[in-house]
């Protein structure tokens, strides 16, 4: 269950602990749901599915990935788009990031 919204609608504090890590997901690097939800230190992969798809649009959401690499779903296209404009590697053949390749820690500088 996420926290609710406070008084003013605005985003609570988990949802500004993920919207912060994806913002400094570097370019070219992504991380799943649960990456995120494990470096928050709480909730899971569902909760940030949630937050992305009410407050994703202000951040590079394309970095976002499920854990076999594939983007968000409906948004493939213009995720693909800005994967070919990033360098993001790819899988062969596919339109499913690689992730052994392009998986950020979230510590690393990308």
């Amino acid at each position: 269950m996420t926290e609710a919204l406070p008084e003013d609608g605005g985003p609570d504090e988990y949802t500004e602990d993920v919207l912060s890590v994806v913002e400094r997901i570097p370019s070219g690097r992504v991380m799943s749901y649960g990456d995120i939800a494990e470096y928050v230190g709480r909730g899971g992969p569902r909760q940030v599915g949630a937050v992305m798809s009410h407050w994703g649009g202000g951040v590079p959401w394309w970095r976002v990935v499920r854990a076999d690499g594939r983007p968000a779903s409906g948004h493939e296209v213009r995720a693909l788009s800005h994967y070919a404009g990033e360098g993001t590697p790819m899988r062969p053949g596919s339109d499913r990031v690689d992730m052994a390749k392009a998986r950020w820690d979230g510590r690393t500088r990308g």
